[in-house]
């Protein structure tokens, strides 16, 4: 099918880390400087394909594009999201050794660039820069109300695998590829992952679609368990899987403004993302306010999550203790700037990796 055929100067291959059998896209020439593009949920390496293939012409960078435990076509291992997303963490370390990188480049997308944040905590030493795509907020996803993170509920409701949408979910792991309902993966990547006024060419379409239906679904993986709450809306994070892992009860990055030393860190994000954002689609927060789940406590209890102004803080502090950071807003574009605006994308990130590596 032509969605297995990768874009010219793209290869792929499976390394074998000891934690992982990792699949992973590669470019560019082998001794070139290591760049390490992490996906986000619901998706694979496919995402990076374009960028890696443009990256390759350059001639001096080895791009490297893994796909993460339990996506695209690497093992399926439980994710114990009471660790947050040390399990992720540990598998990209795992891999840089094995493949003998060294000091890496980081470019995280979404949930990716909250494990890029993770590993350069980790460590420090080993992260030459940071490149965060419309990344997650520091203090995970749902059940949050203020820039410093304080949740909700005591018992973080509102986060957890019990926030995915069951529809959603059934049709992923039915490889649903129609378009005749909103909850199908198709429909959804068009209207969350890209801007409206955006729309892949259809080999490309067909390309991202089966990236998400990587997705290897379960209490295990994604979305993960769950556990009940008497706080709205009903639902608290369990133990296992992945929006458990995303959950603010396991995942705090604020620790990530006090490393050392602190690489330089580019921020690009969609001015459109209807997914991180402080009024995201997808958080219960936002839902609850625009009536959509019934029983919202209020502003006062559960407002809309401010996911960007999470980051923004943390990033702020950053700078504030020695560190330095470049937020660049790209217009009319969604939650894949990558993908939607590749070409200014890669205008933004080839000339940060170029003023990175000549220090």
């Amino acid at each position: 099918m032509a969605q297995d055929v990768l874009l010219e100067g793209v290869s792929s291959r499976t390394a074998d880390t000891g934690r992982l059998r990792t699949r992973l896209l590669e470019s560019g020439p082998e001794d070139g400087v290591p760049v390490v593009f992490v996906h986000g949920n619901a998706s694979s390496s496919r995402f990076f394909e374009g960028t890696l293939a443009a990256l390759s012409s350059l001639g001096r960078y080895r791009g490297l594009a893994p796909d993460l435990r339990g996506f695209g076509g690497s093992e399926t291992k439980p994710l114990d999201a009471t660790r947050g997303l040390a399990d992720f963490s540990e598998d990209l370390r795992a891999l840089v050794d094995a493949l003998e990188l060294g000091e890496v480049h980081l470019v995280g997308w979404s949930a990716g660039g909250s494990v890029v944040m993770q590993y350069a905590i980790e460590h420090p030493d080993a992260v030459a820069s940071l490149a965060l795509i419309n990344p997650m907020s520091p203090y995970g996803f749902g059940g949050t109300k203020d820039e410093s993170g304080a949740p909700c509920w005591p018992d973080f409701a509102g986060s957890g695998g019990g926030t995915a949408n069951p529809e959603f979910v059934g049709r992923l792991g039915a490889n649903d590829r129609t378009e005749d309902d909103p909850n199908s993966p198709r429909n959804v990547m068009n209207s969350f992952y890209f801007a409206r006024s955006f729309r892949a060419q259809p080999e490309r379409e067909e390309v991202f679609l089966s990236s998400v239906l990587s997705t290897q679904t379960g209490e295990e993986n994604y979305p993960g368990d769950m556990t009940t709450s008497d706080n709205w809306p009903g639902v608290a994070p369990g133990t296992r899987g992945m929006n458990n892992a995303i959950s603010p009860k396991y995942c705090d990055l604020s620790g990530f403004a006090r490393i050392e030393p602190k690489p330089p860190v580019l921020w690009i994000r969609g001015a459109e993302d209807a997914i991180v954002s402080d009024g995201s689609y997808l958080d219960f927060g936002t839902l609850g306010k625009m009536d959509a789940v019934p029983g919202w406590p209020g502003e006062d209890k559960f407002p809309p999550q401010p996911m960007v102004s999470q980051t923004r803080a943390v990033l702020e502090a950053y700078a504030a203790a020695g560190g330095s950071y470049r937020e660049e807003v790209l217009e009319e574009c969604g939650h894949t700037p990558h993908v939607e605006k590749p070409e200014e994308f890669r205008r933004l990130l080839v000339g940060f990796l170029d003023a990175a590596t000549s220090k």
